[in-house]
């Protein structure tokens, strides 16, 4: 028979009814999440220690930043193509804000920085009536999930006047990160406070040693006993000729004491390294490349090397958190019978524009092959439509109109009506040209 999993007591189960922790945790998992993260490193690993890590700081940045500024628009499906529904009550919340408190961009990277760090990024809807008008974003650190009555999923909500309320799963707005059973994401700080308390243990160290004057620790010897007195006048002594502000000053020894090394060398323990190391190793749990955090490497950052890390960085980190916050908003903001007829996207179009050369060259191109109008690349650079021919198609062919190519003009047809005429009036009896 198979051993059951130890299950909270009556005690417990009250305690973590009380906190807001779902009943069916075990004490190891209740322990986990309310008695703080410990990494291997002995240092103390959570959403506020790992963000004093410069790499972990930049990639959550760097990230959360590009894709609030993406814009995101909603898009109508008809018969002619897609068009804006910038109509719809669901675009302005989208595109300009969210809630009464915040603006469009805050909105997103508060949400992108909570699934990137915590895994999971938690809003409230907001009704008027059966109308959705707000989407509120819910701080990670005040949420507690648990179950109500009927064993489903809602959340009590701190707020920061100190004031708590239930909201039901309904009015959750919720876009999972990586997720292994297909329904919570995984948090990054709790799988890699390994790494994260590494990165933090290396820094603490660096600080540490140049507080000491980038000096190895030293232990001082003698023969005798000293008094508790003696102790205390010599280390206040000593503290007014060590640290960095008072390097190059020496304590003086007196009646026989002798000064030991007992501490490693910076150069020994490799600390330098072991710092680039742990700028590498954060970078990775991002799946952001150094060089764009500003870890300088021998890697070509600027021209074609540059261009190609964007390309990749779009592809490889972008679009994955693209991909789930549209279909997240397509499943949890549109209704059944509205998500046949619309659709989210973030226009990526920005991130890929290249200088003025190279914009004007891939412009000339879509143009002269009848793909876009000119009107339309007007409005990608923001200028004002001219409307008439600048909104017709037009290929390389004398830039004749789109629907004209195969049609005989006028001077077509009379030149061939001519070339008929004098083949009727050729002599007869020519001899044929060899």
């Amino acid at each position: 028979m198979t051993k059951r999993a130890n299950k909270p007591g009556r005690i417990k189960s009250a305690v973590l009814g009380w906190l807001g922790v779902p009943i069916e945790l075990t004490d190891e998992a209740f322990w986990a999440a309310w008695g703080g993260g410990q990494s291997s490193a002995g240092q103390s690993v959570n959403e506020r220690t790992v963000m004093t890590l410069s790499a972990a700081w930049a990639c959550t940045r760097l990230i959360s930043e590009t894709i609030a500024t993406i814009p995101v628009r909603l898009y109508e499906r008809t018969p002619g193509g897609r068009k804006l529904a910038d109509s719809h009550p669901l675009y302005p919340l989208l595109h300009s804000r969210p809630n009464a408190q915040s603006t469009a961009t805050t909105y997103w990277e508060a949400k992108v920085a909570a699934m990137l760090l915590r895994g999971n990024g938690f809003s409230e809807k907001q009704y008027l009536g059966n109308r959705l008008v707000g989407v509120k974003f819910l701080v990670p650190s005040r949420c507690k999930l648990q179950y109500d009555a009927r064993s489903r999923i809602e959340i009590r909500y701190t707020e920061f006047n100190g004031r708590q309320r239930v909201i039901p799963e309904e009015r959750l707005f919720h876009v999972p990160g990586f997720s292994l059973d297909g329904r919570w994401g995984l948090s990054a700080i709790s799988y890699g406070a390994g790494v994260f308390g590494s990165a933090l243990a290396a820094a603490e160290a660096s600080n540490k040693t140049f507080e000491n004057g980038l000096s190895p620790t030293v232990a001082f010897t003698l023969e005798k006993v000293l008094k508790k007195e003696q102790r205390a006048d010599f280390r206040d002594s000593l503290k007014e000729v060590t640290g960095a502000l008072n390097a190059g000053k020496s304590p003086l020894l007196e009646g026989g004491m002798d000064a030991k090394v007992i501490g490693i060398k910076p150069s020994d323990a490799q600390l330098l390294e072991s710092r680039n190391f742990s700028v590498e190793e954060v970078c990775r749990w991002f799946r952001v490349d150094p060089s764009m955090v500003g870890h300088g490497n021998k890697d070509s950052n600027w021209g074609t090397g540059l261009e190609q890390k964007l390309i990749a960085f779009l592809t490889f980190t972008l679009r994955p958190w693209l991909t789930r916050i549209e279909q997240a908003v397509n499943k949890e903001l549109l209704s059944p019978t509205e998500q046949l007829r619309y659709y989210v996207e973030f226009s990526i179009e920005g991130l890929l524009r290249a200088d003025s050369a190279g914009r004007a060259a891939f412009y000339s191109v879509m143009v002269n092959n009848g793909i876009f109008t000119r009107d339309e690349v007007r409005a990608l650079e923001n200028m004002p439509l001219k409307g008439g021919n600048a909104s017709v198609l037009t290929v390389q062919s004398a830039m004749a109109p789109l629907d004209s190519i195969g049609a005989a003009t006028e001077g077509d047809r009379a030149r061939a009506a001519l070339k008929a005429w004098l083949d009727d009036q050729e002599p007869e009896g020519l001899p044929n040209e060899q």
